[in-house]
């Protein structure tokens, strides 16, 4: 009678277990968990560029620290100036639109550099 009760009480624990354990991969496999799942990977793999991009950018610091102690850069500059401000793209105006679109009314020739003659 006990060895039943056991196995009885053993089968039903198992059985809880697997459905337990079912239930929740199933919940992992829903499109909006998996979509969580893809998004968080994605951050994760953001920061690990952001990182590794900040690491480059320290180890080109220092090396061209070394370099200019190396080659004797790293004297003042006499002149006392600052670099200039990098420059900015600008947006095409009217004008230089009228001239890019100038060129595409060219002539075209039948004669082709690239052919072997």
């Amino acid at each position: 009678m006990f060895r039943r009760t056991f196995w009885f009480t053993a089968g039903a624990a198992a059985g809880v277990w697997a459905t337990t354990k079912v239930n929740r991969k199933l919940k992992q496999l829903t499109p909006e968990s998996l979509a969580a799942q893809a998004a968080n990977k994605a951050l994760e793999t953001g920061h690990r560029i952001k990182d590794f991009a900040l690491d480059v950018r320290a180890g080109m610091v220092q090396r061209e620290v070394e370099l200019g102690e190396a080659l004797g850069l790293d004297a003042p500059d006499d002149r006392g100036r600052e670099l200039p401000e990098p420059r900015r793209r600008g947006v095409l105006g009217p004008a230089a639109r009228s001239t890019a679109h100038s060129f595409s009314k060219m002539p075209t020739s039948s004669f082709n550099r690239n052919e072997d003659h």
